[in-house]
């Protein structure tokens, strides 16, 4: 296996850096300089790549969400006439996308004018800035129900869910609400990887971003005449958030490469979720503390990485119940999934 960026990814990648450096309006930039559209060709290894410029410089942009759940959902499961409708949007930035991940309780059923869903999701991030949401919903009855994924304009009137992240979280509620099926009974456990790979590579943005900054300040911050740099704790504790960030990146790259190169990845996936959700969480902890008494000022940069930190760690599902879901799927007869 090799990780290495194509020159195709490298080039997206320094593009993205550049315009999240220097523009004031960001998310309109990637658009136009056709970065998102590009996540097609770049695939999701690229996504990766861009997910973690964003994430380190913990950019408020709808990047993840709509190349997760709209972009590459539409080009992978799509029938012809729904990318020839949605593609153009979700690449001009038009459309947003978030996702109602991951399946709860939702049901579709199927009527003489399509499919229509009940359910209700209490907080659905990026919903309010969102145009259409993927809505995992539960089909047929007893042994021969099955998760399917539809796609539905943002219903008017979503309850706004203020949480700490600043992801415009609303509540959803379906009751009887026209949607549209995207992709077959597969497609639902093929989006969620997906989607946790993404997310894992924002984790390692937002955790390298952190830790930038953790280093900086303690290369300058003197305590008895010295950076505090030159003490073995501060070392041990940079060392070990390194460490893990670094875990995080590899095991995102490596579900990332698994699904570009059509292999099984859905115990890869599971991988990078845990250790971003695990990892992640020690390296904001420590990017925080090692900033000292600044690090608890809500005003001070290192306290976004701190939030995002957290947040991602329960977007992704906690350690524990991902590092479930993967012994469930590791202990299962056939571990070769499809996915």
């Amino acid at each position: 296996m090799d990780f290495t960026p194509t020159e195709e990814q490298r080039a997206a990648r320094e593009l993205a850096a550049e315009i999240l450096d220097r523009s004031t309006e960001p998310w309109k930039a990637l658009c136009e300089a056709g970065l998102v559209a590009a996540v097609e060709e770049i695939g999701l290894l690229g996504l990766v790549l861009l997910l973690e410029e964003a994430g380190r410089r913990t950019a408020e942009i709808p990047l993840a969400a709509t190349c997760a759940y709209g972009l590459l959902p539409v080009a992978a499961h799509g029938t012809d006439e729904q990318r020839a409708r949605l593609l153009p949007g979700l690449r001009d930035g038009s459309y947003t996308a978030t996702g109602a991940f991951p399946h709860r309780s939702a049901r579709a059923v199927a009527s003489g004018d399509g499919w229509r869903l009940t359910g209700t999701f209490p907080v659905v991030p990026w919903l309010r800035e969102a145009t259409h949401v993927l809505v995992p919903a539960d089909t047929g009855a007893g042994t021969d129900t099955v998760t399917r994924l539809f796609w539905l304009p943002v219903p008017a009137g979503a309850e706004p869910v203020d949480t700490t992240a600043p992801w415009a979280a609303a509540r959803l509620v379906l009751d009887g609400t026209p949607a549209e099926p995207l992709g077959d009974a597969s497609a639902y456990a093929e989006v969620l990887a997906q989607a946790r790979t993404a997310f894992a590579g924002l984790q390692a943005g937002v955790c390298a971003g952190s830790l930038a900054r953790a280093v900086a300040y303690t290369s300058v911050r003197e305590q008895f005449g010295r950076p505090l740099s030159t003490n073995q704790g501060v070392l041990l504790r940079a060392a070990d958030a390194h460490m893990d960030t670094e875990a995080i990146r590899v095991t995102a790259y490596e579900a990332a490469w698994r699904f570009d190169h059509h292999l099984p990845a859905a115990s890869h996936a599971l991988t990078a979720a845990w250790w971003a959700s695990e990892g992640g969480k020690r390296v904001v902890h420590a990017g925080q503390h090692l900033h000292g008494g600044i690090g608890a000022d809500l005003e001070h940069p290192v306290h976004r990485h701190f939030l995002w930190g957290r947040q991602l760690d329960a977007y992704l599902g906690g350690g524990a119940e991902v590092l479930a879901e993967l012994g469930v799927l590791l202990g299962a007869p056939d571990t070769e999934e499809a996915v």
